[in-house]
């Protein structure tokens, strides 16, 4: 069994610092927080459990990066050429290793604008199909609203999705490490997929798992068949430990608690309200007081509420 390193106790140690408030821990950086190694090869730049702003470049999920022994494995692409471009730059600093590969978890964004940075050095690129689907559709619009808000750090970013896709998983095998890439099911958002490290116990979650801030629901999640996915795939994994789409690196209790657990609160409650026959207008003040304290909550309760309002009056 892998312990953990020092790092990664200190840095559990003080996630309280880790908040919306904090514009940026890096200066010297595009990224938000220098990338720190976690277990033995695996390191991780935490980005910003806020909305993405210019302050943090767009940098507000987790990019992480394997260092195998025979190339480099990049998870997510990046929000942005010059986050990905600002990544690089810090695995060049701990390696001489190649980047070999990059994986966009999701279809969103800060997965995939980053990707135009690496195309330009010739970095294979891999995402579920239906993330590529996704970010093929929605791309411009995507592009257009990082361009509004990085302004001057937009540049260089263009669209460019993955060169490869998959359906069920994706494994390579690089120096100790058996990295299986693999699309669970329905879960945050269109081909959303997970990182798998069986001979580590580390699972880099991505989207599948939130805790230090709330976790959106957007128009097309499905929050049953989320649910379903985390139940009957997630759990299998057993993971020791859990690098999340947003925050710092955890355990499955944390990750179990703040997304599965909200989850299920607030379908409770919603389910409840509409036994009592209340409408849509109600379900936009129902209580979410146990989860106040998780970043971004004042962004996302509501609008959450409202979505598992309209999907649940119609199971």
């Amino acid at each position: 069994m892998i312990r953990l390193t020092v790092p990664l106790l200190a840095l559990c140690a003080t996630t309280a610092q880790a908040n919306e408030n904090i514009a940026d821990q890096y200066p010297g950086s595009a990224l938000y927080s220098a990338p720190v190694e976690f277990i033995p090869g695996v390191f991780s730049a935490i980005g910003a459990t806020a909305p993405p702003t210019y302050e943090n470049s767009g940098h507000n999920n987790n990019l992480s990066f394997i260092i195998t022994g025979e190339g480099v494995v990049v998870i997510n692409g990046g929000g942005a050429y010059v986050l990905a471009e600002a990544l690089h730059d810090e695995i060049k600093a701990r390696t001489d290793e190649p980047v070999v590969l990059v994986v966009n978890e999701n279809g969103q964004g800060h997965a995939m604008l980053g990707n135009s940075y690496w195309a330009e050095q010739g970095v294979p690129i891999i995402a579920h199909e239906d993330a590529a689907a996704e970010f093929e559709d929605r791309g411009f619009q995507i592009l257009q609203a990082m361009q509004t808000l990085n302004q001057d750090k937009a540049e260089g970013t263009f669209l460019q999705g993955p060169t490869e896709t998959f359906t069920d998983e994706y494994i390579v095998e690089l120096g100790a490490y058996r990295i299986e890439v693999r699309y669970l099911g329905p879960s945050h958002s269109a081909g959303d997929v997970v990182v798998w490290l069986p001979q580590q116990d580390l699972v880099i979650a991505g989207d599948m798992a939130f805790h230090e801030r709330m976790l959106p629901i957007f128009e097309d999640t499905y929050t049953l068949d989320w649910l379903e996915t985390w139940d009957t795939e997630f759990e299998a994994l057993n993971a020791t430990y859990v690098i999340p789409g947003h925050g710092h690196p955890t355990n499955m209790d944390q990750v179990r608690r703040y997304t599965k657990g909200y989850l299920e609160y607030l379908r409770g409650k919603i389910g409840e309200l509409i036994d009592n026959g209340d409408g849509l207008a109600e379900a936009y003040y129902v209580d979410q007081s146990p989860y106040t304290h998780l970043d971004t909550f004042e962004e996302l309760a509501t609008k959450n509420a409202g979505r598992v309002y309209e999907q649940m009056e119609f199971e």
